[in-house]
């Protein structure tokens, strides 16, 4: 027997109720006291802490070797389903850190990536289909 499973992230945060706000507002998140999601806790689940210290807000730098940092990967089925986020993110005001982009290799796949309120990256990103 499989087991389902699922995950969040979990975000230490400067500022608790702007990073609230912020994944309400842009992101379209269903936020409350416990987390902000979208799509339920098997879609894109997070849970935000106030950080006593800015200091712990610790993005993940970029890897070695070039390319962008990326803190929260978020798959998307279809193309047409990542062009709808990218329009509604950027019609809402997102910081867009990489416009959409496509790599051949593996796929091929396509992305962009949002950058939030403490410098957290958010990829979105995927094939359009099978590959034949």
């Amino acid at each position: 027997m499989t087991e389902k499973l699922s995950s969040l992230t979990v975000l230490m945060v400067s500022d608790l109720a702007k990073s609230q706000q912020f994944y309400r507002e842009v992101f379209g998140f269903d936020v409350n006291e416990w987390w902000a999601e979208r799509g339920g806790l098997e879609g894109v689940a997070l849970k935000l802490f106030q950080a006593a210290d800015p200091a712990a807000v610790r993005p993940n730098p970029a890897p070695q070797g070039g390319g962008y940092p990326v803190d929260v990967q978020v798959y998307t089925e279809t193309w047409a389903q990542l062009d709808r986020l990218y329009e509604e993110f950027r019609s809402k005001g997102a910081v867009i850190a990489v416009e959409p982009i496509i790599y051949e290799e593996g796929g091929p796949w396509k992305e962009f990536v949002v950058r939030d309120l403490d410098g957290y990256h958010f990829a979105f990103g995927g094939t359009d289909g099978p590959k034949f």
